[in-house]
């Protein structure tokens, strides 16, 4: 029952983003994807993985994106859920660690200031 609400609730998120980010769509995608994570891995561990002191920001983020879909704004509600899911299951240390082989793309990244920069973003989503 988990993997399918999962599986049903990203249907939805994507179809509503294609869709132009219809409100509806993305509200049931949120809520199917909500539910079935807690069916996967339990109500109890679910509290527990979102409400980490050291998740917090990611945690409001994502939370509070889908509480501005829910409300009425589809597109600013995305991009604070896509942000919270990010800093939550930290998938941005390995997307610069690909990003850095590209041929052209990782040199960009090596510049001084860049590399400066997203190190530091890198640091901070490791602790999280």
């Amino acid at each position: 029952i988990g993997m399918g609400l999962t599986g049903f609730g990203v249907f939805f998120l994507f179809f509503g983003m294609m869709l132009f980010f219809d409100k509806a769509l993305l509200a049931i995608g949120n809520i199917l994807f909500v539910a079935g994570l807690s069916f996967v891995i339990g109500l109890e561990r679910t509290v527990r993985f979102f409400f980490q002191r050291h998740k917090a920001k990611a945690t409001s983020f994502f939370l509070g994106g889908i509480f501005v879909v829910l409300t009425g704004w589809p597109i600013i509600g995305v991009v604070l859920e896509i942000y919270g899911f990010f800093l939550l299951f930290g998938f941005f240390p390995v997307a610069v660690g690909f990003i850095r082989r590209v041929p052209v793309i990782g040199s960009l990244l090596s510049l001084p200031g860049i590399r400066t920069l997203v190190d530091k973003i890198g640091e901070s989503n490791a602790m999280v």
